[in-house]
């Protein structure tokens, strides 16, 4: 069965960006990568650390907050699981 998390494209992407860069990435990064608004970022990234696909870093760098993001090891499970059963899925 799909989890929920992988029935939203920006949460799709959000993981990727996540994957794809391999360390910790702040709230302005991904939201300018995944061209979304600052709620909507939010508001998947509530989600996707309430199911512990995500971690969070609140930090101060240079006397400003920072925000940052790093997915977890069940994230990258439950993303692998989802691109095998898109790859079941296309292989028919």
């Amino acid at each position: 069965m799909l989890h929920k998390a992988f029935e939203n494209h920006t949460r799709i992407h959000i993981l990727a960006a996540l994957i794809s860069s391999g360390e910790w990435v702040d709230f302005g990064t991904l939201k300018n990568k995944l061209g979304v608004s600052d709620g909507n970022l939010a508001a998947h990234i509530v989600f996707l650390e309430k199911e512990a696909f995500i971690t969070i870093k609140k930090q101060t760098i240079d006397k400003r907050p920072n925000t940052s993001y790093q997915i977890t090891p069940l994230g990258r499970r439950s993303a692998k699981e989802f691109l095998r059963s898109l790859d079941l899925l296309f292989d028919r």
